[in-house]
């Protein structure tokens, strides 16, 4: 099946706004936000900070009682070093990849609202999986801070279409 232009005109809007986001020079900055209290992570490891600019993927699909709605599908985002390059990548599971340095994949243990209404949530995350070896293998919990943008919400047109909303975050991985 085809995607209708409408879904390939945003697709291809957000994949712009996307490699204009990670050509950017002030990207790359240490992470400053801190965390929740409520995520009651005080006194842990940082075992690594990333910045991430991407989309969360939403797909249009009928609620309980029929009507289309937007509803979350999966992230997809470069990681960001202190140094403005990509390090790695997160995607569905959700997961997070960092070149030669293994993946972990998460489970959410808790959320706090972001800052501004489009602000997809702060989250805490449970380390659930880990594949390969390097700077993810101690890793246990993974913290989403600081997000802008990304959030999608009401009645959407046609069941099926893809929405990519622009966002960022400071990843935050602990031990």
């Amino acid at each position: 099946m085809i995607p209708a232009p409408e879904t390939l005109r945003t697709l291809a809007l957000s994949s712009l706004w996307l490699g204009s986001m990670l050509s950017s020079p002030a990207l790359g900055a240490a992470p400053s936000a801190a965390a929740p209290r409520a995520f009651g992570v005080a006194g842990r490891e940082t075992v690594l900070a990333v910045h991430a600019e991407g989309a969360q993927l939403y797909q249009c699909q009928a609620d309980g009682s029929g009507r289309p709605m937007w509803t979350f599908r999966e992230p997809i985002a470069a990681l960001i070093g202190d140094d403005g390059k990509t390090v790695g990548r997160h995607y569905a599971g959700p997961t997070w990849e960092i070149d030669g340095g293994g993946a972990v994949k998460g489970q959410m243990l808790a959320s706090a609202p972001g800052v501004g209404a489009n602000d997809i949530p702060l989250l805490k995350l449970a380390v659930s999986e880990h594949r390969g070896s390097g700077v993810l293998t101690a890793v246990t919990l993974v913290l989403r801070l600081n997000t802008h943008g990304g959030g999608l919400k009401g009645a959407c047109a046609a069941a099926g279409e893809l929405r990519a909303e622009p966002y960022s975050a400071d990843y935050v991985f602990l031990r």
